[in-house]
């Protein structure tokens, strides 16, 4: 049913056993298969086991490599106290639900992952959802919530992302922070994509835009930069600090096993002392967005590694045109289709990572140049699928 990439995490991997050039994967920093980073897994896993630790956070699944985790991300992204949290989903999920109640009222961007909006679905009190990244239509939610929490002396969480993962453009978090002082609201800042990526030291999209210290709630994912399992919270400890004795999903759930605790601290490592894997990826990125503006293809408002090609065809198309591309030009990207973005539109979405070549990049906007002719052409019309060569 869902297509099955196989082999070492690569650039280059096996597709229907052959191999494809892959930009579907959020190994934005090549972490994944690091030589480093694949010592300490193994040696952790040899060590502790999956088993270790045993229950939850604060029955008996704390430990000092947990703490150690928690301190040095909270230094990175320069916050006072982080959480460590099991799954990203999951746990922003919880975390919209935990700092909120019915007297409160959220404020969102239309844009916003579905974990987020899942989180939002467990308020009780209003939501208000804003276009994405149109700060007038914010201001105007945030009026709306302004007369609502005067009356109930609730508070307003606005919530929205440092990099957006489809359209691969940052929040306006700068603008955003500009109506702090006016609306007196906390700013909760999903950044999986952002984090590693953005900004001088890879602090994520607020340090990009210098205004990470405004972010009363940071959180990322481990499962992009980091290429690994579980995320995490920062902010003021006192809020933390609630959040551990609050966040469901973490209250009543195992804590994180001890190799994945030791691969993050190693991951982070990296990370933080080896600022030449975000050059590379930078490399990579400006090389191949450069390549498809140079050759008139529509890559939105793309400023981070997020690259969405976006083209006009049919569902159909689109299935013609991906398998096309797989099969006889060996590249292997995601496609985007309706209902997830509007009819007539299709988006292949790229992911560069610091271990492409400008090779790979080269060869890539061949292939796209090529299918764009067909598709222009009407030749992904056709009913069956296209032929492609076992």
């Amino acid at each position: 049913m869902f297509p099955k990439l196989e082999g070492q995490i690569a650039p280059r991997m096996k597709f229907r056993g052959k191999e494809v050039l892959a930009w579907s994967l959020n190994n934005y920093l090549g972490l994944a298969n690091h030589p480093e980073v694949r010592e300490a897994d193994a040696q952790a896993a040899k060590d502790w086991g999956l088993g270790y630790p045993m229950g939850a956070r604060m029955m008996s699944g704390n430990t000092v490599f947990h703490e150690q985790l928690e301190k040095e991300l909270a230094e990175f992204v320069n916050k006072e106290a982080a959480q460590l949290l099991n799954y990203g989903y999951q746990g922003i999920c919880s975390i919209i639900d935990a700092i909120v109640d019915r007297k409160d009222v959220i404020v969102y961007d239309a844009e916003s992952h579905a974990s987020i909006v899942d989180g939002v679905r467990l308020h009780m009190g209003k939501r208000f959802v804003f276009p994405h990244n149109n700060i007038e239509n914010l201001e105007k939610q945030l009026e709306r919530a302004k007369r609502i929490t005067a009356e109930t002396g609730g508070g307003i969480l606005v919530i929205t992302e440092g990099v957006f993962g489809m359209s691969g453009n940052m929040g306006l978090l700068k603008e955003i922070v500009e109506l702090k002082p006016k609306y007196n609201f906390r700013l909760l800042v999903d950044d999986a994509h952002g984090f590693g990526t953005m900004g001088e030291t890879g602090a994520g999209a607020g340090e990009a835009q210098g205004v990470q210290d405004d972010i009363d709630l940071y959180f990322s994912t481990f499962a992009k930069s980091m290429a690994s399992i579980g995320a995490f919270v920062a902010g003021k400890k006192e809020i933390i600090d609630f959040l551990f004795y609050n966040v469901r999903s973490q209250i009543y759930a195992k804590s994180v096993p001890m190799p994945l605790v030791i691969g993050a601290l190693k991951r982070l490592q990296l990370l933080r002392d080896k600022p030449e894997l975000r050059e590379n990826l930078w490399t990579i990125v400006n090389a191949l967005q450069k390549g498809f503006r140079d050759n008139d293809f529509n890559i939105g408002s793309t400023n981070s590694p997020v690259t969405p090609v976006v083209l006009n065809g049919t569902v159909g198309e689109a299935a013609n045109l991906t398998m096309d591309l797989r099969e006889n030009y060996s590249i292997f990207c995601s496609v985007v289709i309706y209902p997830v973005v509007p009819k007539g539109s299709i988006i292949l979405r790229i992911i560069p990572t610091a271990v492409h070549s400008l090779d790979d990049v080269e060869l890539t906007i061949t292939a796209f140049n090529a299918i764009k002719k067909k598709l222009d052409e009407g030749y992904y019309k056709e009913q069956h699928l296209v032929e492609f060569s076992e």
